[in-house]
This record gives C-alpha cells, structure tokens and sequence, in this order.
C-alpha cells in the first residue's frame, strides 16, 4: 500500500511538471498546440485538457464531490489560459486533498462509476489513487513525446529533479 507522504511527493511532483509543460506549452501558438498529432487526445491541447479531466473526475471521486465534466475526450477548455489556469487550480487542489490523507482513508474501499464504460467498480482506495498518479505521468509522457517531435525540448522530467526533492537531500 502507498503512504501519504508518497502522494504529497506525487502531488507535488504533478505541479511541478504541469508547470514545466504549460510553460513550454505557452511559446508554441495555438495553431501548433492543437494541431492533431495523432496521440489518444489528437494533439498536445487535447491531451493537456484530457490530464486536467482525469485528475477532476478522479479529485471529485476521492473528496465526495463529483466534478461536472463533459462526455470523456471533449476538451473542457478551448482557450489555452483558461486551461492553464484552471490546471493550476485543481493542482492547488490536489496539494490540499493529499496533505490531509491517512492511511485508513487509503486502506478503505472505495466505489465508483467508471466514465470508460459507465460500469460501477469498487477497489482499494490506494490502488485508485496510484492510478491518478499513474495516468499523469503516462499523459504527460505523451505531451513530452509530442514537444519532442515538434522541436520543443520540455527539458528534464525524472522525479529525482523536483526541486523539493532535492532540497531536503541537500539538507541531509
């Protein structure tokens, strides 16, 4: 079973690079962001707004406050500030949701509805909180890829990099 300190350090790390790639994201003009690439979500807009979809749905799953999405792989924001400030805010979300997790919260049960196949399920609430951090790292590996391919370096993405992680090994 995960910890709640790892997913405080998973949380952080996911602001981290969010802001890493939107500042990235920021210097290519619209017409580059959504150009379709061929990826799950077409282009690196749409695969930005399916992380930002992802991390509400599962969020409002976990606090008991379902978020209002639309149907799985429309983009919740067309406009690129919007999205990018919108993202930013449910990272704060995140930070706050993980630094007040136990690990009897994590250990229980948790029930939900899939939006993939409108199927009821029910596991470990760490296993679908593992998910969350897992499906990040998978979509943004996908944006780097796209980045990548388009010219665009987005620079240094391993964990061991998060400025706070480095921080506290320096003061040991």
């Amino acid at each position: 079973m995960i910890s709640p300190s790892y997913c405080q350090r998973m949380a952080e790390y996911n602001q981290w690079m969010n802001q890493r790639l939107f500042d990235v994201c920021g210097a290519l003009s619209d017409e580059e962001r959504k150009r379709d690439r061929g990826a799950f979500f077409r282009s690196i807009h749409g695969t930005l707004n399916h992380l930002l979809y992802g991390d509400r749905a599962w969020l409002g799953r976990f606090t008991g406050c379902p978020a209002s999405l639309p149907a799985l792989g429309q983009d919740l924001y067309a406009d690129f500030e919007e999205l990018r400030r919108q993202r930013d805010l449910t990272d704060q979300a995140l930070l706050l949701w993980a630094s007040q997790l136990s690990e009897s919260w994590l250990a229980q049960p948790l029930a939900y509805t899939s939006s993939v196949d409108n199927q009821p399920r029910c596991l470990p609430a760490w296993v679908l909180v593992t998910h969350l951090f897992n499906h990040q790292t998978h979509h943004r590996g996908q944006v780097t890829t796209l980045l990548s391919q388009a010219g665009h370096d987005p620079g240094v993405t391993d964990l061991p990099w998060l400025p706070t992680l480095r921080a506290d090994a320096q003061d040991r």
